[in-house]
């Protein structure tokens, strides 16, 4: 569907909601029309629609919107009385309204200026009648009082002819529009929870598709009929998660606040400008990177834009601006947080860095930008004299880089002194179904989200080599670590990764030259080589979490079903290299080696 179609229809939808809730304020009013809070309502729902029909291009219902807001407007004000005349005018204008709205869709004509004309004049009649009283009661003499009362008559006195013109369109509309009609919305409101549930639901589904197609490929190969059941389901499971997808305006527009707010506090000038808003992604993504995108957006204000007095001196505008911008590739939405402020400054994070540890010395001189920048995302780096020499880039950035990974996103910056920082976020478009690739140990099968997955390889063990601390080997030009798995399931827990030898046992087991099987896996711009007993197909699968108490198993982050009813369970890249890189042995092997 094209993306006007699916505006028009958001739309019509928000529209038709209004035009009931309408209905429902006047009637609550005209019983008592002191409501303060049906007023303000009232007011809110005709300015909201008259925008939003001003930015579709929908002028007449902008238009008869528009003068309802300024009636609205005058009664907030206490400028004018709401009485049985002018009620019944309301009421058969929302009623037009509806019609108008209705004609969005059928492509009807509707009149609508007789009414749209009418609360013009009464507009009018109550703007001068008021003024005319704010006069009388001023201290004026008797016989100004009565020039000016005077006066008044003149202004609300309608000219003949268009009083004539006001009755003939009235008749008309009299005519056309008879009564309060029920609109139907050809859209409904779904609870997230519910489609959840038939997202589940889609899941087992196809479970129970692969389970057939597996045992009729063992008895006969695979037919039509299957093949059609293939495609069905999976129209079906696509279809469903489209439903789940909004657009990432949903999440931006609220930012408006969160920016002003942290604006005040930090006594800065700041816009913030949304790019890129109508790109999809899966509610839930965006609901679990919300605090992640606040903390960002609040670190840009705080820690990137400069004081406006500092931004002059240096020649920029006053007002700083950051930037959130939203763009889809493939499965892939990416986000970035941009601020024209001052920049980062590399060889500063890269000498802090060396100190504490992080960089070893001897790979200082050689190590690239990129990975001198991933040290942000250090926990190590948050601390009061980083946040000084630095503008505070490093404060909580570890916590934003683990909510983006446990959904199998990346984060990454860039930055030039003096011009500004870019964060860049690359998430899932959705988390229901994940590409993964099967591979099998000791008889049984794994996953690997292929969000992690860089390459599949094969190696002779003779281009493996021993260190003290585990594995090695030479991947396009690069040292890397090299892992079997059977080694870290033999673990009694991941602590002991610390203990001499514990990562080659199997290594030294093995006899000959023998080509092993190796994925090679990447977490936060670090390559690990995970070796297995045989690699299978790549596949779609739907995760699902793992029960209590294997939940807190850091090998793994969920289970999905095969075809043939076996259980598979995920492994989680992030938690396991997290667990290999804790005391940076890796990165000093490079270090020594690279």
């Amino acid at each position: 569907m094209a993306k006007e179609e699916e505006y028009k229809e958001m739309f019509l939808a928000e529209a038709e909601e209004s035009y009931e809730e309408l209905n429902r304020l006047f009637t609550e009013l005209e019983k008592n029309n002191q409501s303060r809070t049906a007023i303000d309502a009232i007011f809110r729902i005709t300015h909201t629609l008259k925008g939003n029909a001003m930015g579709m291009g929908f002028d007449a219902i902008a238009e008869l919107s528009h003068v309802m807001e300024d009636i609205f407007n005058e009664v907030k004000l206490r400028r004018v009385t709401l009485d049985s005349v002018l009620f019944q005018s309301l009421f058969r204008a929302n009623d037009i309204l509806g019609d108008l709205i209705q004609a969005v869709k059928t492509g009807t004509k509707v009149r609508y200026k007789g009414i749209r004309t009418k609360l013009q004049v009464a507009l009018r009649k109550a703007k001068a009648y008021h003024e005319a009283e704010q006069e009388k009661n001023s201290d004026e003499t008797e016989a100004d009082k009565t020039n000016v009362a005077e006066k008044a008559v003149d202004k609300v006195e309608e000219k003949p002819e268009e009083e004539i013109a006001l009755s003939k369109q009235d008749l008309l509309e009299e005519e056309e529009n008879k009564g309060h009609k029920i609109i139907l919305s050809d859209m409904v409101q779904v609870p997230v929870r519910k489609l959840d549930e038939l997202l589940n639901i889609v899941g087992e589904l196809i479970i129970e598709k692969d389970t057939l197609i597996a045992q009729r490929a063992e008895e006969k190969g695979m037919n039509s009929d299957l093949a059609r059941l293939h495609r069905l389901t999976s129209d079906l499971q696509y279809s469903v998660m489209d439903v789940r997808l909004v657009q990432v305006g949903f999440l931006f527009n609220k930012f408006h606040r969160v920016l002003r707010d942290a604006a005040m506090i930090e006594h800065k000038k700041v816009d913030l400008v949304l790019e890129g808003t109508e790109s999809e992604i899966d509610r839930n993504v965006l609901k679990t990177m919300s605090d992640s995108l606040v903390h960002l957006v609040r670190n840009s204000v705080g820690h990137g834009i400069e004081p406006p007095e500092e931004r002059l001196k240096l020649g920029k505008s006053e007002r700083g601006t950051v930037t959130l911008r939203a763009r889809n590739a493939k499965d892939t939405v990416y986000i970035e947080i941009n601020d024209d402020g001052y920049g980062i400054d590399v060889d500063k994070i890269k000498k802090k860095a060396v100190a504490k540890g992080l960089i070893p010395k001897a790979y200082a001189p050689v190590i690239s930008r990129s990975e001198i920048l991933l040290c942000l995302f250090e926990p190590g780096f948050s601390n009061a004299e980083v946040v000084t020499e630095i503008s505070g880039r490093g404060v909580g950035l570890d916590v934003v880089r683990m909510a983006v990974e446990s959904i199998g996103g990346k984060i990454s910056v860039e930055t030039e002194l003096g011009k500004g920082t870019t964060f860049i976020l690359g998430l899932p478009s959705s988390m229901a179904v994940k590409a993964a690739l099967l591979f099998e140990l000791n008889q049984q099968e794994f996953a690997i989200a292929l969000a992690y997955t860089e390459a599949v390889i094969s190696m002779p063990k003779e281009e493996i080599h021993k260190i003290n601390t585990g594995l090695i080997a030479t991947y396009l030009g690069k040292t890397i670590s090299i892992v079997f798995l059977k080694d870290l399931f033999d673990l009694e827990s991941m602590k002991d990764i610390e203990t001499k030898g514990s990562l080659y046992k199997y290594f030294d087991t093995i006899e000959g030259n023998p080509n092993l099987d190796i994925v090679i896996v990447s977490y936060n711009n670090r390559l690990v080589g995970l070796v297995v007993d045989k690699l299978m197909q790549q596949k779609e699968i739907v995760e699902k979490k793992l029960p209590s108490p294997i939940d807190n198993i850091a090998l793994f982050s969920g289970v999905t079903i095969l075809g043939t009813g076996r259980m598979c369970l995920v492994l989680d890249i992030v938690s396991i290299l997290l667990h290999l890189f804790k005391e940076k042995r890796i990165g000093t092997n490079i270090a020594t080696l690279g």
